[in-house]
């Protein structure tokens, strides 16, 4: 089986987002016919010369009619190497929020920067959420090189400027490709126009990613999404924990522990739907058995037991605010972490972070009552119900994670990363 890339898109309103993906669909040969016909009829019905590819990905009316991107649009396809899922995010400053959402689970962001306008404040900004939500692969797309005569110091420029950028924050790996998304150069084919770029099209740079270094292969974590209880046909009872592995290589005969409660055991066997394996890692789903019956339920974890995660019920998180309605100190949420749901209490706001420039801005001495506005950034306490199990978000994405639900609406309000404790 083709491995697995999610990856998104980011980037300033009308740099070519969405018809860079529409170009990637329809050069892949993604696209179906009917889809075809549908973009056609939109693309003449707004009066376009040539048909616009990013009404491929455009799903909703109002982006359809606006010709802008303000939600997040999902789209699946394959290749011969690697299949992918891939996120097309919105531009505005406003819709940032769902920007974090495309890229909080992606393993890597292609930043389109266009070449007539350079690097601007909206590309600092997704390079700074990149690097605060750890993605492990950046690929800066320098598009419309074509209305800049394919003149390759316009490219380097702009990648100085993003290295001076880069420089600034966490960035394990950072590429540079120069594309035409409206004709497709250096998409999915090699273009002529660009003799002096000596790296791959997008679409290869794409399929040669290596990502089993991106996981924690060391610290074992499974979240325990249900327990499964049933009668096998010899009429034995059968009794196994579900989940997916979010960290480490979990083998059958490893000692592990559950926690919060501290219990331990030894692991009897892996099973999945096309048979029994000897181990599993990262993102697989699996159902395990124990030597012993526990009680374990959803929301627990099981890890070895030399090598827990960190259980406690104060956290210090960054916290990334999506509602219109200010995060206030005191506040009350719902915690999705992993797959347990727990109440917790917001603490005082420590500092919000530029994201333009990574600078932190402190509240106002006395100022008690700081709040966290609409896509504003910061980092904060929070004092959970009952204790999390969870590892720095530095260390496991998954484990190191959460969202914040308004209980009264059940409206995602917030999402955060949980700082080391230590640091």
């Amino acid at each position: 089986m083709e491995e697995l890339l999610r990856f998104a898109t980011a980037g300033s309103i009308d740099d070519g987002k969405s018809t860079l993906i529409g170009r990637l669909l329809h050069d892949t040969g993604q696209t179906y016919e009917d889809q075809a016909e549908a973009v056609e009829r939109a693309s003449r019905a707004r009066g376009d010369a040539d048909v616009d590819l990013a009404l491929f990905t455009d799903g909703l009316r109002d982006e359809r009619e606006q010709g802008i991107t303000i939600d997040v649009a999902y789209r699946s396809f394959a290749t011969a190497k690697r299949r992918f899922i891939l996120a097309d995010t919105p531009g505005h400053v406003q819709h940032t929020r769902n920007m974090v959402t495309g890229i909080s689970t992606a393993d890597a962001v292609v930043v389109l920067v266009d070449a007539t306008h350079g690097v601007v404040d909206q590309t600092r900004r997704h390079l700074a959420l990149a690097s605060l939500l750890r993605v492990p692969h950046l690929v800066i797309c320098v598009n419309k090189m074509d209305l800049v005569g394919w003149d390759a110091r316009v490219f380097d420029a702009i990648r100085d400027d993003a290295e001076d950028v880069s420089a600034r924050v966490d960035i394990a790996d950072l590429s540079y490709i120069p594309v035409s998304a409206l004709h497709g150069d250096n998409v999915v084919a090699r273009s002529a126009h660009s003799p002096w770029y000596e790296g791959p099209p997008l679409i290869a740079h794409l399929e040669q990613l290596h990502l089993a270094s991106d996981r924690n292969l060391v610290d074992v974590r499974f979240p325990v999404q249900r327990a499964v209880r049933t009668r096998l046909p010899g009429g034995e009872g059968f009794r196994g924990y579900a989940g997916q592995v979010a960290g480490g290589v979990l083998r059958v005969g490893d000692e592990v522990v559950v926690l919060p409660s501290g219990y331990g055991a030894t692991v009897a066997s892996i099973e999945t739907f096309d048979g029994p394996l000897e181990e599993a890692f990262p993102p697989m789903a699996v159902t395990i058995t124990l030597s012993e019956d526990l009680d374990v339920g959803r929301g627990d974890m099981i890890c070895r037991t030399a090598n827990r995660p960190v259980t406690g019920q104060d956290i210090q998180a960054m916290v990334f605010w999506m509602a219109q309605e200010p995060l206030r100190p005191g506040a009350r949420f719902l915690c999705q972490h992993t797959t347990k749901t727990t109440r917790v209490m917001a603490g005082d706001l420590l500092y919000r972070l530029d994201v333009a420039n990574l600078h932190r801005r402190q509240p106002e001495a006395g100022d008690s009552g700081a709040v966290l506005g609409e896509n504003e950034i910061g980092r904060l306490s929070l004092r959970s119900a009952e204790p999390l199990t969870y590892d720095p978000y530095r260390r496991n994405r998954a484990t190191g994670s959460f969202i914040l639900i308004d209980p009264g609406t059940f409206d995602t309000v917030g999402a955060g990363t949980i700082l080391d404790p230590e640091r």
